[in-house]
């Protein structure tokens, strides 16, 4: 028996080459990972497909293809750049993974989001306001690259639904 579903939404930062260790120390959950392009480019795509069971998804899927990848339970984003944050706190759905982050604040499911930015970004107005915008729409913030994606996940399994 698992937890439930969770996704994990993962851009083109250094912590996305780490997606399969991340996978592997959640056994408890059914895992379907969503990755920006650049990502994708990044990682080994077959073999995270083949320790999760499901297709990784970095493109939408066309109008006639079956949906292969349960509903989510649970969102994480992790690592989430600079770009992705602002660009999902505007809305912009302008590749698979905003858009999958876009539907989940329209479904209200629980999301958490790891931002990995360096230190001239994060110190960008911009950031700051999408981040106070994401979380007044109920996404939880994790500490800029400190928290461990893990244990936020495991935290909020236990009592932070």
């Amino acid at each position: 028996m698992t937890r439930g579903v969770l996704y994990i939404v993962a851009c083109a930062a250094p912590p996305v080459r780490t997606t399969r260790e991340l996978v592997a120390a959640l056994p408890e959950w059914t895992i379907c990972v969503i990755l920006t392009p650049t990502a994708a480019e990044w990682v080994d795509v077959d073999a995270l497909a083949e320790q999760t069971g499901f297709p990784v998804r970095s493109a939408p899927r066309g109008p006639d293809d079956p949906r292969k990848l349960p509903p989510a339970d649970l969102v994480l984003v992790a690592p989430a750049t600079f770009n992705t944050v602002n660009k999902w706190a505007a809305g912009i759905s302008d590749n698979h993974a905003l858009g999958v982050l876009n539907e989940a604040i329209g479904l209200r499911l629980p999301v958490l989001v790891g931002p990995w930015v360096k230190p001239t970004l994060a110190a960008h107005p911009a950031f700051g306001a999408s981040l106070a915008k994401l979380e007044s729409w109920g996404v939880t913030l994790l500490p800029n690259e400190h928290d461990n994606p893990v244990d936020a996940v495991n935290r909020w399994s236990v009592g932070g639904r």
